[in-house]
């Protein structure tokens, strides 16, 4: 259907149904006091942790960190697009989905339109590649090489394995019969054009491997050449519905074989996943062609706790190795894990399950090394350690790694295995940390920010940031306190105008001053609709933590204490640069400091005052 979905029927939609309902359908919820509860359907758990709130219609999982409304619920649950899950929630409650028809939605829809024939031309070349491997009089070569690499017929099927006969366009012929397919085949990558303008097939001579993404849809292909041209391996190219940093071949396969994934293993290669699927270990992934990226971990750590990077033990393999452990850093929040499993130099998991069989193999990744192992093993690599040299420069080198780990206890626990290695004290090696900003002495909001997830393409997204250092700044605790409280009684945004916040900088406060002007154009919003403007992107994963932190709110006096937080908020930058100019002065001699200095002061101490009274008026 064409157009953009207005943002007022999502908000309609949201009002309508039920979460209780939506999820109770789904996943079997049980009362607990005012909430409903369950065990999490995203990730494994033996006690319950999923909380559904039906007052404020949204849920959330304090194992997993995963929240939102009912309509982020059913696109994760049930893994749509947001345009495929609005039309099943609206489905559900019996309304029709508008559309706008404005420029940007009819951009959207030729975007879509043309994303689907790309979709649709990328299944036509597997079938094409699948049927040649059957009946190309050349084909016996892939057929026996596949043999050799001990696949059966069953698994090229799973992976829907083909093959790309010699000859310069061969898919040219099949599919590019008219001039708007050839450009298609070119948009995707199939076809190539030389300096003369002459187009060929991509792909020859070469065993192809399909590439899907989450939804099972071919996207890509990576080709294994059968005779001597190079390079030995060979991808598509990005597109754009193919982005190698986002992929991992297998994925869906996995994803198909296991209903509930308690790992994902990272290999190298297309053969090792295939090899080690035959042998029934079908939890393999691979990276195509790039290291293992951030956007790969936040994708693997929605779908299980635990990850396992498999590498050969030589050189490079261990080099693999730290970028992957660099990439992992940022998303160790509590109840992750990841590990490394290397291989003996000269074996891959496909030779290593063939020769040592599936049981061995599961040995080696149950005793893979945990990351805490690794880190401190690679930074301690030619130091002598027993030196009190040694020592220090240990320190050095892993300060940087631990300090890249998200707020939590295995980021506390990471510091005091670095003291337990250096002889130092916890509280000495804290100090040894770069010093944030010191906040006002106001009260403090537990709360850290998730690990963002990517938009999910066809929605509306809001203006997104990139996670910064800002994060930590000294007003961030103050105004995740306010968000926290607004997303639990949203009518209080009344209370306060945004201009308060003009001086103040960092991602925490922009989302408040954002959240605060929503809240003003549209009094009426309520929790699920705050987190469905947000759903998708870092700032909607913070929302939905702090929306599952009701335990830390008030009972009462909810308007009051937001109103105080936001006071303290607009005077942290007067007391801020009061504190800077005292400081100053402490270690100036007194004659010294210039009339223009003294003046400063003057003025920074009546504005506290000032402040100070009308934060102190009645309210």
């Amino acid at each position: 259907m064409a157009g953009r979905i207005p943002q007022a029927f999502l908000d309609d939609l949201l009002e309508r149904v039920d979460i209780v309902e939506v999820i109770d359908r789904r996943v079997k919820l049980k009362r607990t006091g005012k909430n409903y509860s369950a065990r999490c359907p995203f990730h494994e758990e033996k006690t319950p942790s999923f909380s559904v709130n039906p007052d404020k219609q949204f849920y959330y999982c304090f194992g997993c960190g995963a929240g939102g409304n009912a309509l982020g619920f059913i696109m994760d649950y049930e893994n749509l697009d947001f345009p495929r899950a609005v039309e099943t929630l609206a489905g559900s409650a019996g309304l029709q989905v508008p559309r706008e028809e404005d420029r940007v939605g009819r951009d959207n829809t030729e975007r879509e339109q043309s994303h689907r024939a790309l979709y649709g031309l990328m299944e036509q070349a597997s079938r094409y590649y699948r049927q040649q491997l059957r009946q190309h009089p050349e084909a016996s070569r892939a057929i026996t090489y596949l043999k050799q690499r001990g696949l059966t017929g069953e698994i090229a099927k799973q992976f829907d394995l083909g093959f790309a006969p010699p000859g310069w366009n061969n898919l040219h012929t099949a599919l590019g019969n008219t001039p708007a397919q050839q450009t298609l085949l070119k948009d995707s990558g199939m076809l190539v054009e030389n300096e003369s303008g002459k187009l060929y097939d991509r792909f020859r001579d070469r065993v192809v491997f399909p590439i899907r993404d989450q939804r099972g849809r071919v996207v890509a292909f990576g080709g294994r050449v059968l005779g001597d041209d190079k390079p030995k391996y060979l991808n598509s190219p990005e597109t754009d519905i193919f982005h190698k940093g986002r992929e991992l071949y297998g994925l869906y396969q996995a994803r198909q074989a296991n209903r509930k994934l308690e790992r994902l293993l990272v290999v190298e290669g297309y053969m090792d996943v295939i090899a080690l699927a035959q042998h029934g270990i079908n939890y393999a992934t691979a990276t195509l062609g790039t290291a293992t990226s951030k956007t790969h971990l936040e994708r693997i750590y929605r779908l299980c706790p635990e990850v396992v990077f498999c590498f050969d033990g030589d050189e490079a393999g261990r080099k693999a190795a730290v970028r992957a452990m660099e990439a992992a850093l940022p998303c160790m929040e509590d109840g992750r894990q990841a590990r490394f499993l290397f291989l003996p130099e000269g074996e891959d998991p496909d030779t290593m399950v063939r020769s040592a069989g599936a049981e061995h193999f599961e040995q080696l990744v149950r005793g893979a090394m945990p990351l805490e192992h690794f880190l401190f093993e690679s930074v301690a690599q030619g130091l002598d350690t027993d030196s009190m040299d040694g020592k220090a420069r240990l320190s050095k080198l892993a300060l940087p790694y631990l300090r890249q780990l998200p707020e939590g206890v295995y980021r506390q626990l990471m510091f005091q295995a670095l003291a337990r290695r250096t002889g130092l004290e916890l509280a000495s090696l804290m100090q040894l940390e770069p010093a944030p900003p010191a906040p006002p002495p106001e009260p403090q909001y537990a709360g850290t920010m998730p690990q963002g997830r990517e938009p999910e393409a066809g929605r509306p997204q809001p203006r997104r940031r990139e996670a910064s250092p800002s994060r930590n700044s000294g007003y961030s605790n103050m105004a995740q306190a306010a968000i926290a409280l607004l997303l639990h009684q949203p009518a209080i945004a009344r209370q306060v105008e945004t201009a308060p916040l003009a001086e103040l900088e960092g991602d925490d406060v922009d989302l408040l001053r954002e959240l605060l002007a929503l809240l003003h154009r549209r009094p009426e919003s309520s929790t699920s609709m705050l987190l469905g403007h947000w759903y998708g992107t870092p700032e909607g994963e913070l929302l939905s933590r702090l929306a599952g932190q009701e335990r830390l709110i008030p009972k009462e006096g909810i308007e009051q204490q937001f109103v105080d937080t936001m006071s303290a908020l607009a005077r942290a930058p007067y007391l801020s640069k009061l504190a800077a100019q005292v400081d100053k002065l402490k270690h100036t001699n007194y004659a010294e400091v210039s009339e223009l200095e003294k003046q400063r002061l003057r003025e920074l101490l009546q504005e506290k005052q000032r402040r100070d009274s009308n934060s102190q008026k009645p309210k």
